[in-house]
């Protein structure tokens, strides 16, 4: 496989070769990174291709005192964040729309699959779903959160909350049927 040096000397040369070459060994990752904050597959490509558009366009800037991957990352999730600002305006969901589990009464999850556990995830509100994925999978603090989505500290501390507690609340409610299934 072609090392990151060669792919970015020939991606700021606007090689397709090489652009083609980057997608191939990135996309898989930044498929996932997409999926987690997408509504469905279709949305995740989507906006993997257009972020994939920003990387061939803004590669020149990279300047190598990083790891290509976690500056290609932070531009999935930007141009997820983009597109989701654009959709939905963070729409926030109340909890009390959904019955509460308590920690002692939920049951302990056994292994999820990472396929079911980013079905679930997709499935969360907007809001919710996003702020888990930020603090979770892309570790912002709430403060960067806040300050991305155009919250407050202490809506993106609730939001993560209230993800955890939907999220647990429907996988426990996903193994129940899958037991008697």
């Amino acid at each position: 496989m072609i090392d990151d040096e060669k792919l970015i000397k020939g991606c700021k040369a606007n090689k397709s070769r090489a652009q083609r070459q980057l997608y191939e060994k990135y996309a898989p990752k930044m498929y996932v990174v997409c999926l987690r904050y997408s509504n469905s597959k279709e949305e995740a490509e989507d906006v993997m291709h257009d972020a994939f558009l920003k990387i061939y366009s803004a590669i020149s800037k990279f300047r190598g005192d990083g790891v290509l991957e976690a500056w290609m990352r932070r531009i999935m999730v930007n141009t997820a964040l983009s597109q989701l600002k654009k959709n939905a305006k963070f729409q926030t969901v109340n909890i009390d729309d959904y019955p509460i589990i308590q920690e002692e009464d939920s049951q302990k999850i056994d292994a999820v699959s990472p396929e079911k556990l980013i079905e679930e995830i997709q499935k969360l509100p907007t809001g919710y779903r996003s702020v888990l994925n930020m603090f979770v999978f892309e570790k912002y603090s709430h403060k960067e959160i806040a300050e991305t989505l155009g919250i407050t500290e202490n809506t993106s501390r609730s939001q993560f909350s209230k993800a955890k507690i939907l999220l647990r609340k429907r996988l426990e409610e996903r193994m129940k049927y899958e037991k008697l299934g």
